[in-house]
């Protein structure tokens, strides 16, 4: 214990600074999100403050932040409706936190081992690509809807795309301004230069950047209004003032839903998108972690249904393992689970006690921050470093990052991984038997596994064997050979000998199979 309290103490000067910047990137979701759903905004914070609190410590990775999630917004504004009031869907949230945690005790968590890297990458530079046109309009002062930064959801790709484009040409000087300084402020503070200063690593550039918007347009109000970004253009913090008022805030689960059967359907749709988009987000962080750390699944999915089960109980939405707001936690340089739980502390304090100043910072300003988010995932080297891998690699990545643009995160995941699974298997079955010749001697080799999906590749190479020649077929290094493999190698035997082709078996027999049923 005490050597894990070490741990924490030592990457405090990193995490304290990284949480700053995951706060101000988070606040502003959790509101956005909570708006999108068509719940009280105040759910949306309180889903942030317990995935900081709670998961941060019951999660078992060290990077991972917990939060309300926009690709959940389409479900939960559905049930909202469906079950009547908001209290009703609490108590649907309260089971899915229970069967999440179900879940994990089942070993479920293991699905996450079976998402192909590539797609992973792809969905990585995606979310990378949607956070750079949707935060574009935010910097330039034309939109102020947080509502679809993290997914598409209940906006179409062409709407998106759309909106980039007026956002282009409705600028709004002071915004673009704010966004643009904002940005040179976070590259230069990202130079290699910058970095080598002890104490100027100490200061965060996103907090730098945040600073000079607020001062900028404060002093623009009074100096030059036509430059000073509007309110509609500020963070919108609910300003409660004391803990009272979080308390009168709270809103709980409406116990007589228990007879209302839509309230289970929505529960266990709640409990399994969760559980995905929690574990496709592991996932992902545990690719970008820089010590290269692995979270377990089963316990991650325990975190979240406990996170999920006590945001019912009090009055917010549902929360997953965010992937947006963990990139900015790594793109910050947290290390440990500090940062989130410090994230937590801060999204409640500032609703207590600082929503007033808090108020003055502009969106610009946050857009900056995940705009350059965005060009980390979405780097121009990761789609070059994919294509020098080959095509087995490359086009499961692209075909997973242009399937979550044109559709949805959940879509377009798992358009990707059929994709992933059908070149997987298309790799599979070429490398799973191999025919090589010598003259008319002839060596079919049937590597690893050879299952019935290669039976058609090894009747095309025996149907290829010529008349009067020699066939050696070496099972040696296969550890499975599947019933249908047998059968068409027993045809193909009793066959041979009126072609005149001698053959040999090394490494297995089919003495125990009958021919004439592979046809």
């Amino acid at each position: 214990m005490k050597s894990q309290m070490d741990y924490y103490l030592k990457n405090l000067g990193q995490d304290v600074p990284a949480s700053i910047v995951v706060f101000l990137v988070a606040l502003p979701l959790c509101l956005g999100i909570a708006l999108a759903s068509g719940a009280p905004l105040f759910s949306g914070v309180i889903a942030g403050v317990i995935g900081g609190l709670v998961v941060a410590w019951a999660s078992g990775s060290q990077l991972s932040v917990s939060g309300p999630a926009a690709g959940l917004t389409v479900i939960v504004f559905n049930a909202i409706e469906a079950l009547g009031s908001f209290n009703g869907f609490l108590f649907s949230l309260v089971l899915a936190g229970g069967l999440q945690m179900l879940l994990g005790f089942l070993q479920a968590g293991l699905i996450g081992a079976f998402f192909p890297a590539a797609v992973i990458k792809g969905m990585l530079a995606a979310i990378g690509l949607i956070l750079i046109i949707k935060q574009t309009p935010h910097a330039t002062g034309y939109d102020a809807s947080f509502d679809g930064d993290e997914s598409y959801m209940q906006e179409t790709a062409e709407s998106s795309f759309f909106e980039l484009l007026e956002a282009l040409e409705g600028i709004s000087l002071g915004a673009t301004l704010v966004s643009g300084v904002a940005l040179i402020i976070l590259v230069i503070w990202d130079a290699p230069a910058i970095r080598r200063i002890n104490w100027l690593r100490l200061v965060p550039g996103p907090l730098l950047a945040v600073v000079w918007g607020v001062l900028f347009n404060l002093w623009a109000v009074e100096n030059a209004p036509a430059w000073a970004i509007s309110e509609r253009h500020l963070v919108a913090l609910p300003d409660l003032g004391s803990l009272s008022n979080f308390i009168g805030q709270l809103r709980f689960p409406d116990w007589s839903s228990v007879s209302n059967p839509k309230v289970y359907s929505v529960a266990v749709t709640l409990a399994i998108i969760a559980s995905l988009e929690t574990l496709l987000s592991l996932e992902a962080v545990d690719k970008l972690d820089p010590h290269k750390r692995v979270a377990p699944t089963n316990r991650e999915l325990k975190a979240q249904g406990l996170g999920n089960l006590l945001s019912g109980l009090i009055g917010g939405l549902p929360l997953t393992a965010v992937i947006v707001r963990s990139s900015a936690n790594i793109n910050a340089g947290g290390q440990t689970r500090i940062s989130c739980f410090l994230h937590g502390v801060l999204l409640l304090v500032s609703v207590l006690f600082f929503a007033e100043y808090l108020n003055k910072i502009p969106l610009a300003c946050l857009a900056a921050i995940l705009l350059q988010t965005g060009f980390k995932l979405a780097k121009p080297h990761l789609f070059i470093e994919f294509y020098r891998k080959g095509w087995n690699q490359f086009l499961p990545f692209v075909i997973t990052v242009a399937a979550i643009l044109l559709t949805d995160l959940l879509q377009g995941i798992a358009i990707g991984m059929a994709a992933g699974i059908f070149f997987v298997l298309r790799a599979n079955f070429h490398e799973a038997i191999t025919l090589t010749q010598h003259g008319q001697n002839y060596l079919l080799r049937m590597h690893k596994d050879v299952s019935f999906l290669n039976k058609a590749l090894l009747r095309r190479h025996l149907s290829s064997i010529p008349d009067d020649s020699d066939l050696l077929i070496d099972g040696t290094k296969a550890l499975f050979i599947d019933q249908d493999i047998q059968e068409a190698i027993a045809d193909f035997l009793q066959a041979a000998p009126d072609r005149n082709v001698m053959v040999e078996l090394q490494g297995f027999n089919v003495d125990n199979v009958a021919p004439g049923s592979g046809h």
